[in-house]
């Protein structure tokens, strides 16, 4: 977990530094390799925009996009929910090396590798949806800031290129995401100090972000962390999780009572 607040924190940094550097127009005749990318990302919401409506363009290029990571979000999901299965016996194996030399290192990273492996856990893949969207975050950004037919129109209440004067968007995309990790942290059979604390501190983030950002970016995060909420009620609904767990350990419950009440009988006989 500590890896992933790392990889978001430099993210976000690399985020600030791309929306710092090209401030320049980009059009049809630019050579640059980025710029093309940004210009096709414009294309693509111009496309998308219909009425001539860039908010409707930015949403069906969210869900576009999203959709299309479906399948990686799934396994990213699957490997989150094993990860927190193993828990446990994640803590045992420190547990049995508390000393901090380099020979306890050693052999508790190689047993927690091997814990991975039988479980068919990578600690890594949780990070990788985030590594996946962060350049289309970066091009829908420089998009929106440097294509000219996307930096002017109006969509409900707010300019596209300009920030939200009413503070919705980066509120309805705080709380989104807020839902989102929740959502995620709930159906943990145990719950850490990182991860509590990054389902509260990703939300004032986004919201930052947001409130400094133009609207159609903190439209992309309203509708992107909307979905992830839909996608996890729909692939990891934590209520059936934690509901599935219960009946697991009533299972075994049921089985010691059955075995005690069996050895009842046996003394008696």
């Amino acid at each position: 977990m500590k890896k992933k607040f790392s990889l978001i924190a430099m993210a976000g940094a690399a985020l600030l530094l791309l929306t710092a550097c090209g401030t320049t127009a980009v059009t049809s005749s630019s050579t640059n390799l980025w710029d093309q990318i940004v210009y096709g990302f414009a294309q693509v919401i111009r496309f998308l925009s219909f009425g001539g409506l860039t908010g409707v363009g930015i949403i069906l290029f969210t869900i576009v996009i999203r959709a299309a990571l479906l399948p990686l979000m799934n396994i990213q999901i699957k490997s989150s929910q094993r990860m927190q299965e193993i828990q446990p016996e994640i803590k045992k194996i420190q547990a049995k090396y508390p000393s901090k030399d380099m020979e306890s290192r050693r052999l508790m990273n190689e047993e927690i590798q091997k814990l991975y492996a039988e479980n068919k856990v990578n600690p890594y893949m949780g990070c990788l949806p985030l590594v996946v969207q962060m350049p289309v975050l970066w091009a829908l950004y420089q998009a929106l800031s440097r294509v000219d037919f996307l930096k002017h129109g109006t969509f409900l209440w707010f300019e596209i290129g300009a920030k939200d004067p009413t503070f919705i968007l980066p509120i309805l995309a705080a709380v989104f995401t807020f839902l989102s990790s929740y959502l995620m942290m709930k159906s943990a059979p145990e719950r850490n100090a990182v991860t509590t604390s990054m389902t509260y501190i990703m939300p004032i983030f986004i919201l930052i972000m947001g409130v400094n950002f133009a609207a159609g970016i903190a439209l992309y995060w309203v509708i992107s962390n909307a979905f992830q909420v839909f996608q996890t009620m729909l692939l990891a609904n934590p209520y059936k999780i934690i509901a599935a767990r219960e009946a697991k350990v009533q299972v075994e419950k049921d089985k010691i009572k059955a075995r005690e009440k069996a050895l009842k009988k046996a003394r008696k006989k």
